[in-house]
């Protein structure tokens, strides 16, 4: 590093790791000192309450591992334009580097922000680090992007990546540091009340903890992945989701993992190992879905569901959102997210399905609860799943097919180990978890592990019937 090289600005978001990190490396390559910021601005402000803390604990533990390594993280709060400017010319910085993201906003502010610090005369780079493929570099053999997975894995499936980057050697840090707000000053956790210091025992944070729990995986679960990953009531799955969304492990370092253990398996072990590499896909086409089509967060991506009679919010939604349904596999799911801040993804269909279909509610209400509730929050898979499971959604689940939360109880939870991990009504002894759920609610809500278990809000027949014949209507009229 030459002291006389000014200073780059490296503008973290949802990257929050050293390896693999190609940020990192473009912000080096000037050879002057790189100082880390991240800004707390209107998006960020705008994520959900459980999101918002994870997105805490994740700055907190990147911040102490780049100060054991001599670095350290600016934090500054306001419009990011401004904010960057202001370090600019508090540290003669030249030059900003930060890492793509692909929603519609995000991909607004920085457009506005790249153009604007030109003008200021600074140099700007933005690179990827958190896709695999971004998302206009995947096309079908007649041009445009793929709007059904199958495809879109058979196109991408044998791709040759690169091997991830190594973490850095020198962080290259200033000899002076701008002034930085404290983290415990951000009040990130806020809207989680006593929540969060439950939710705290089930998170796994940082890219240390990330890497452990791959490797975990890829040893003890990636050769059982394929037969076992629906099964509730067995560790089978790699619960990366939390990590990923935060950038404390990227998924390029996933997918070599996987091959690499597709390589080494045999037999049925190879299958596991490759269907683990495609849901790391399945992420990626939901990404290039939002790019494509940004409507895809917030209104139907099928035009023709727009005049669906979905109900609003209600009773029974309200039941749903505090898993009081009475219907035990689905109130099981949603407990297990707000104890642990995430749901086993089998029961997150589940549960989607039973809201969007017999309780015929709006998709949208199920995926602000989510937004709020998810640690694992990421705004394209949310958004992908709920109009998958809504049927108003690109490759979705046919309206005919109706989750049911019995049959699905019956095979994926057949010893009963998950619901009686979530639920307290009407047990001698209930689990810990189950308890913890009543411990993290709101006292307002003023439930009681000791009253009798809910009664079921709809017949599962009769809600099934019921959704069957308002999506005939619908097909009929539309």
């Amino acid at each position: 590093m030459t002291t006389d090289t000014p200073p780059t600005l490296l503008w973290l978001r949802r990257d929050l790791r050293l390896a693999d990190h190609p940020g990192w490396h473009r912000a080096l390559v000037a050879g002057g000192p790189v100082i880390p910021v991240f800004l707390r601005d209107g998006l960020v402000d705008s994520i959900g309450a459980a999101p918002k803390w994870r997105l805490r604990e994740s700055l907190a533990d990147l911040t102490a591992r780049l100060r054991a390594r001599g670095s350290d993280l600016v934090l500054r709060t306001g419009d990011a334009l401004t904010c960057l400017r202001a370090l600019a010319a508090e540290t003669g910085a030249k030059r900003v580097v930060w890492s793509r993201l692909y929603d519609p906003r995000a991909i607004a502010r920085d457009s506005a922000i790249k153009a604007a610090l030109k003008e200021d005369g600074l140099e700007v780079e933005s690179v990827n680090a958190s896709l695999l493929f971004e998302p206009w570099t995947v096309e079908t053999k007649t041009g445009g992007f793929y709007k059904v997975f199958t495809p879109f894995w058979k196109a991408v499936r044998a791709s040759g990546l690169a091997e991830p980057l190594a973490e850095p050697g020198d962080l290259a840090a200033p000899q002076s540091w701008p002034a930085s707000e404290r983290l415990e000053g951000w009040r990130l956790g806020g809207a989680m009340g006593r929540g969060a210091e439950i939710v705290a025992r089930f998170a796994l944070v940082g890219e240390t903890a990330a890497r452990d729990r791959l490797e975990t995986f890829i040893a003890d679960r990636a050769a059982a992945y394929k037969v076992e990953r629906d099964r509730t009531d067995l560790p089978a799955t790699s619960k990366l989701a939390e990590n990923l969304t935060h950038g404390e492990i990227s998924p390029l370092t996933v997918w070599h993992a996987g091959r690499a253990a597709m390589e080494r398996l045999t037999g049925a072990g190879v299958d596991g190992a490759e269907t683990f590499v495609q849901e790391v896909v399945w992420r990626e086409f939901s990404y290039h879905l939002l790019y494509h089509t940004p409507q895809i967060e917030s209104e139907n991506w099928r035009g023709d569901w727009d005049a669906f009679p979905w109900a609003g919010d209600s009773e029974a939604a309200e039941r749903w959102r505090r898993g009081m349904t009475g219907v035990p596999m689905v109130d099981a799911g949603m407990r297990e997210m707000y104890v642990t801040g995430t749901m086993h993804n089998r029961v997150r269909m589940l549960v989607a399905s039973f809201l969007t279909k017999h309780l015929l509610t709006h998709w949208k209400i199920g995926e602000a609860w989510f937004r709020d509730c998810l640690i694992d929050w990421d705004v394209a898979a949310n958004a992908m799943g709920w109009q998958w499971a809504a049927g108003s959604g690109p490759d979705a689940t046919p309206y005919f097919r109706v989750f049911n939360p019995a049959t699905q109880a019956e095979k994926f939870d057949p010893r009963s180990a998950y619901r009686d991990r979530w639920l307290a009504e009407g047990k001698a002894n209930p689990h810990p978890d189950a308890l913890a759920y009543f411990a993290a609610v709101p006292r307002a809500w003023g439930l009681d592990p000791a009253a009798p278990p809910p009664e079921p809000i709809i017949g599962l027949a009769e809600g099934r019937a019921r959704a069957l014949d308002a999506y005939n209507q619908h097909r009929l009229a539309s």
